[in-house]
């Protein structure tokens, strides 16, 4: 690690972080955190100020100690240094990425052996970029691990989130959570199900009959709304089934109303809708993507003359004053968007191959655990093998053999699961970034060639909020491709071309540049 003169960074500070509790009781510990960065800090001999720490889980809003620390900088212009562990630590989204850039800080990732600081190199600055977009995109990947054991839950017929209006949450008989009925609310639930079947009653009467009945929140005590009423009467999970991820499961929950009167609303519900849209005759490539900036309002394709296709804004809040647009020129802006999310491939395979480096650390750290586990494991089996042998020389009795070999057995079994737990830590989260690099850089190419249909589930992919406002389209790219954009953006302003003619950048690859040192 290049290391600058300890007199210019005295004083700093130290950042904890753990994202879930699992990650606090193995190997990623707080204590092993503070541990790692304080032998860190004396061994360049750099004084820490304050300490902070952050427990929390993938998604919770919110970093309490994270805001103090950025708090504490800049009341304290003198501290400029931040020791965390690694990337993944200190950023979970591209805002705390800016806050911390625009304090001109010097932030030490120890366990990655890197330094990035306002005078490191242009490549640098890059590589610690998309470093930000790999621990956004792992924390993402935290999140799709959460999804996916609430649909295992919901496969087991086990509703897997808080518990509607009318039910309440409870640990079920086999010590999972589950859902049954609330005795104070479940029966005007019932009630208003059987209201609202007779077809005497319009949905704003019955959200009157159940508030006089007494329906409230649980905890504020506050009556539902009109359009609450209405997303209870379209809930499934009232039958016994509920809906989850767009399928439909068979619930063991208790039920609240027969599926023949839930049904029977839900008829004279579509009842009360208008006639429905007509599918339209043409697909084109932008319908239900762009809104018109004058007023809001969606723009829609229309084919002129069998062949051009022109887009316009629906009017439906009067008349607009933008102009009809061909889908040509809409194809250009977007594609002219996309380009900012592509790299020189040999940039691209560069950056790619800096974060397999990147990721050898981390491989080594969880190879030692489990090393360090199955001796674990295989110490505790010599444990029962020796004392079963006692057992049968008389020295123990059964009933002491059987309690000390079970409490062991168990440490064993919680042992196995963490091995397993370090096996498969972060397998995909490289590939999986990578794949992501890939898929950025080939955007603008895909975008081009692809049939309208395609063109349509790309930009929904990539883009949002899309709206055009006097010949110019503008858009927000979703995360986590709106950090590699402003990683591209930053690189072009410092000097960073990503898409020259030529494809060479012999002022910063790394066989240019011997001094470079690689992530890891």
């Amino acid at each position: 690690m290049n290391r600058t003169d300890s007199r210019a960074r005295a004083t700093g500070v130290i950042y904890g972080r753990v994202s879930s509790k699992d990650q606090e009781k193995e190997g990623f510990s707080i204590p092993a955190q503070l541990r790692l960065l304080r032998q860190y800090a004396t061994s360049v001999g750099l004084r820490v100020e304050e300490e902070y720490v952050d427990v929390e889980t993938a998604k919770r809003a919110g970093r309490q100690s994270f805001g103090t620390m950025v708090a504490f900088l800049k009341r304290h212009p003198s501290c400029r240094v931040i020791l965390v562990e690694k990337t993944d630590r200190l950023y979970r989204n591209l805002k705390d990425w800016v806050t911390l850039d625009e304090l001109d800080l010097e932030i030490h990732f120890v366990k990655e052996n890197v330094i990035v600081s306002p005078s490191s190199r242009s490549s640098e600055k890059l590589m610690h970029g998309i470093k930000v977009l790999m621990a956004k995109n792992y924390i993402d990947n935290l999140s799709e691990e959460t999804r996916k054991g609430m649909l295992e839950k919901a496969e087991q017929g086990i509703w897997p989130s808080y518990a509607p209006l009318g039910y309440c949450n409870v640990m079920g008989p086999n010590g999972k959570k589950t859902i049954e009925p609330d005795p104070g609310l479940s029966p005007l639930i019932t009630r208003l199900f059987e209201w609202y079947g007779t077809g005497q009653y319009s949905l704003l009467e019955v959200t009157r009959l159940v508030r006089r009945a007494g329906m409230g929140y649980r905890k504020s005590g506050a009556t539902p709304p009109k359009s609450v009423i209405h997303k209870i009467l379209r809930n499934r999970i009232y039958t016994g089934d509920f809906d989850w991820d767009g399928m439909t499961y068979r619930g063991f929950h208790q039920p609240l109303v027969s599926r023949e009167l839930w049904e029977h609303v839900q008829g004279i519900l579509d009842g009360r809708v208008g006639n429905r849209r007509q599918k339209a005759k043409h697909d084109f490539a932008f319908s239900g993507i762009i809104r018109c900036g004058h007023c809001g309002c969606a723009l829609v394709g229309e084919m002129k003359k069998g062949r051009y296709v022109y887009y316009h804004c629906t009017g439906y809040r009067g008349k607009c004053p933008e102009p009809y647009t061909r889908e040509e020129i809409l194809e250009q802006r977007f594609s002219a968007l996309l380009k900012g999310l592509s790299m020189d491939a040999e940039v691209l395979e560069w950056a790619s191959e800096a974060l397999r480096q990147s990721h050898r650390d981390e491989k080594r750290f969880h190879e030692q655990a489990t090393a360090r586990l199955q001796a674990e494991y295989s110490r505790l089996q010599d444990r029962i093998d020796a004392m079963y042998l006692d057992k049968l020389d008389g020295r123990i009795d059964a009933a002491f053999f059987d309690r000390k070999a079970a409490e062991w057995r168990e440490e064993q079994d919680r042992l196995l699961r963490t091995i397993e737990q370090h096996q498969t830590a972060n397998q995909n989260y490289l590939e999986e970034g990578i794949r992501l690099l890939e898929l950025a850089h080939r955007a603008p190419e895909l975008f081009e060639r692809q049939q309208p249909q395609e063109k349509r589930r790309l930009l929904d992919f990539v883009l949002s909020n899309s709206t055009w406002k006097g010949g110019e389209l503008t858009a927000e790219f979703r995360q986590p491709f709106d950090m590699l954009y402003v990683v591209n953006r930053n690189n072009a302003g410092a000097g960073i071309t990503t898409s020259g003619s030529e494809g060479r950048f012999e002022n910063w690859l790394p066989r240019q540049d011997s001094n470079l040192q690689p992530f890891g």
